[in-house]
């Protein structure tokens, strides 16, 4: 005859194991967690965020259009005044190298409003109380939008070549330029987690966004040579690490003396990972 479990008696109390002056033991909620749990962590979160990518396909529209519209835009509205009527190709080849910079600064902004978003959500919350490394959740986060800033690289690229470009080094210069505009953007994503974790609404975080974004954009090398603007601006330009990725990124692929630009853009993203990574690691444990 089967027994109800129900009514079967509980199994006894392991006692608490106390210390040598008797006290219980203090309770501090954190986990040790090693290098091999920490890399399983960000694996399966970064699978999550892909599926949630397969399951909303919209979320895809900025990297699939917004390159497209960007190289049309700029090349045939801003091209003929810069570089001479009829002289759009010629720009090709200089604006597309710097639209690199500003793709990886677009998709990077659009990271702190999606952090802001979940947490507004309590999706953080529910992270924090499982026993994971709070940074497994933000490096994975930032795996899945290298991912996608790959995908609008490529399709750049591409565009760029529909219109004319010519790479004029080699292939392996080519990937190199896209390695490191694509590394340079992982290490934005840094700030605007950190600017997403302490910013209270979504709007909040995209004017900030704006208000850094505009100036590093239009204040750079990306769109027209330093040589026409006033000193004081020119300034300003030479140590805008946009036009530092920018010029490297156009001399990858176009020809000319890349290792200044690449060294500058290098230092660039190690030093702005280094001081906002365990910021945003640190506004995460709290925000949360």
């Amino acid at each position: 005859m089967n027994l109800d479990t129900s009514t079967r008696p509980s199994s006894p109390t392991r006692p608490i194991a106390r210390s040598a002056d008797g006290r219980l033991p203090k309770v501090t909620g954190k986990v040790r967690i090693g290098p091999r749990a920490h890399l399983r962590h960000i694996e399966a979160l970064t699978r999550r965020n892909l599926l949630q990518i397969k399951r909303d396909p919209q979320s895809m529209f900025d990297v699939l259009l917004m390159p497209i519209v960007f190289t049309l835009l700029f090349v045939y509205v801003f091209g003929g005044a810069i570089s001479g009527h009829g002289n759009q190709a010629d720009y090709v080849n200089y604006v597309v190298p710097g639209l690199m910079a500003m793709m990886g600064m677009s998709i990077a902004m659009a990271v702190g409003t999606g952090i802001n978003d979940d947490v507004k959500k309590g999706v953080m919350d529910r992270f924090r109380s499982m026993p994971i490394a709070p940074s497994s959740v933000l490096v994975a986060k930032i795996v899945v939008e290298v991912g996608r800033m790959a995908v609008a690289m490529t399709i750049l690229l591409a565009m760029g070549f529909v219109l004319g470009l010519e790479v004029q080094t080699s292939f392996a210069h080519l990937l190199f330029a896209m390695g490191l505009s694509i590394l340079f953007g992982a290490s934005l994503m840094w700030i605007f987690i950190l600017v997403g974790l302490s910013l209270n609404t979504p709007q909040a975080v995209q004017g900030m966004a704006f208000l850094v974004f505009t100036p590093l954009q239009f204040g750079s090398s990306i769109f027209a040579s330093p040589s026409t603007m006033p000193d004081w601006l020119k300034t300003f330009t030479d140590y805008n690490p946009l036009s530092n990725l920018a010029d490297a990124a156009r001399a990858l692929i176009t020809g000319g003396e890349w290792a200044n630009s690449v060294y500058w853009t290098l230092g660039w993203a190690a030093a702005v990972t280094l001081v906002t990574a365990p910021l945003a690691v640190a506004a995460f444990r709290k925000r949360t």
